[in-house]
């Protein structure tokens, strides 16, 4: 086989050494097999391989793909490959096979690329760290100590390792962008409906979660979503109109100077991180350097208002999943079929009236008519993409004597009384302090993205989040694609493990 820094080159570079017919897709599956297996027992970013369909599928490759011959990995919840496990990180669901592909991974497969294998998540992906209890945590290569967070935590740290140059990941509350921040990559959350969902699910999590890709560079972001993009019959919610092409959006930059509001307060109230501010204060600075008129205005939407709406789905959608369980497991669900705190979501969502569930889906609503009347004055909205640096490995594991209580709980039916007793408001504080700002987009249908700006003085990163208004990810890649030539742009090729792993 012929050596060739693998590594060093993006998505589209690959496909283009391909197409120039300077290396086989065969030679680029086996280079990226090879990183694999040397760098996945360090991360544990992979828990299913596909080795030899990956090779048969190079062997088709006809080098006129856009992603001819590109190595790409799924995740393990809603990028469903026919055949191949998706467990959606719970140890329940160990022996599930998908029985036909997502519509996201037709499309994807269309554009040429090679699917060699199944990322980490957290159970159901509910969390902003991977660290499921059944396939154990993934480490972040700038710092093993650390999450890649989540919940597409996974794809973004075998992206960051150079592992592959693209990887499937989906965002309902933050989570393409979340890990984005934390392990130096270009994320963008599409808007509701850009993407397919089917052709399990007309829509995922309501429409706050849409299905998209973690990337080096801005280049492969766009050009995926170009491909993958529109109309898929059965769809719950249309595709917002847009005829032009993203990849271009990448190379013309901003077409005029921009309006940009930012905002360093926690939504909810809590504490901001000096890091996580210092990252957004360099952005504005930098914006203004590039001729952009940055103004440091709050967005105006009630912060806690939107957490009780979001922690509302998250409650309803967990009951539904464990119902789905039973379907699969032929019978009741018992605590010990899931992790202690997805059982205690799910009874919570047990014991939401319909009331509850009407009044939140309507606080969408208002949140995206104001916040679409905000973009009448600015062109985007900028955030600290987080509000805490990434945590250690296990630093946010639930306690023995929270696991005890959860059980207690369950068991004598006490789940009203503690949902009464200001629990769910002291667990809306917890479950978002870290990660407050990314729920919004969700809501609201909005396109977000995460920027790589900064680099804590410790040497991990955090993002800089920016969102514009429904439909609008050509002003998003457009500003990206400028902010990637400035030099406060985190190159993820300099983490450790990237740097270290060199092949040859």
């Amino acid at each position: 086989m012929t050596r060739f820094p693998y590594q060093n080159y993006d998505a589209a570079g690959l496909a283009e050494l391909v197409q120039k017919k300077e290396v086989t897709a065969a030679e680029i599956v086996e280079s990226a097999i090879a990183r694999l297996e040397r760098l996945n027992p360090k991360i544990n970013a992979v828990i299913h391989k596909m080795y030899e369909k990956a090779r048969l599928a190079a062997e088709k490759i006809t080098g006129k793909e856009p992603f001819a011959g590109v190595p790409m990995l799924v995740k393990d919840i809603s990028q469903e490959i026919k055949g191949e496990p998706i467990t959606c990180g719970a140890k329940s669901l160990r022996d599930c096979l998908a029985e036909e592909d997502a519509t996201f991974v037709k499309r994807a497969r269309a554009t040429g690329v090679v699917f060699l294998g199944i990322t980490n998540v957290p159970e159901f992906a509910l969390m902003g760290t991977t660290e499921p209890k059944y396939y154990g945590p993934t480490r972040n290569p700038w710092n093993k100590d650390y999450t890649p967070g989540g919940s597409s935590g996974g794809s973004a740290a075998a992206v960051a390792a150079g592992i592959v140059p693209i990887a499937g990941a989906n965002d309902g509350g933050g989570s393409i962008r979340i890990p984005a921040a934390y392990c130096g990559l270009f994320g963008l959350k599409p808007s509701r409906g850009r993407m397919p969902a089917g052709p399990f699910s007309g829509r995922h999590w309501q429409g706050a979660s849409v299905d998209h890709v973690l990337t080096r560079s801005v280049r492969d972001s766009a050009l995926m979503l170009d491909l993958i993009k529109g109309y898929e019959a059965g769809a719950a919610f249309p595709p917002p109109p847009f005829d032009h092409n993203y990849l271009e959006c990448v190379s013309q930059g901003p077409i005029n100077k921009l309006k940009i509001a930012f905002c360093l307060r926690s939504p909810i109230g809590t504490e901001v991180h000096r890091e996580c501010r210092e990252a957004a204060i360099k952005a504005a600075q930098l914006l203004e350097s590039l001729g952009h008129i940055v103004d440091e205005k709050e967005a105006p939407v009630d912060g806690n208002k939107i957490a009780q709406s979001y922690m509302t789905l998250y409650f309803g959608e967990v009951a539904a999943d464990i119902a789905s369980l039973e379907e699969v497991l032929g019978r009741k669900a018992r605590m010990n079929d899931v992790e202690p705190a997805t059982w205690m979501l799910g009874l919570l969502g047990k014991v939401t009236s319909s009331e509850e569930w009407v009044l939140s889906i309507r606080e969408w609503d208002t949140a995206a008519f104001e916040m679409e009347a905000f973009f009448e004055d600015y062109d985007l909205y900028m955030t600290p993409t987080t509000a805490d640096p990434p945590s250690r490995i296990g630093e946010q594991d639930m306690a023995p004597k929270e696991a005890t209580l959860i059980k207690l709980v369950s068991s004598l039916n006490l789940i009203k009384a503690v949902k009464k007793s200001g629990f769910v408001d002291n667990l809306i504080k917890r479950s978002l302090k870290r990660t407050p700002f990314t729920q919004l987009a969700n809501l609201t249908g909005q396109p977000a993205m995460s920027a790589p700006l900064h680099m804590t003085m410790e040497g991990l990163p955090v993002g800089v989040q920016f969102i514009a208004a429904k439909g609008r990810e050509d002003i998003l890649y457009r500003l990206a694609g400028q902010l990637e030539q400035s030099q406060h742009w985190i190159r993820v090729e300099e983490n450790p493990m990237f740097k270290a792993e060199i092949d040859g």
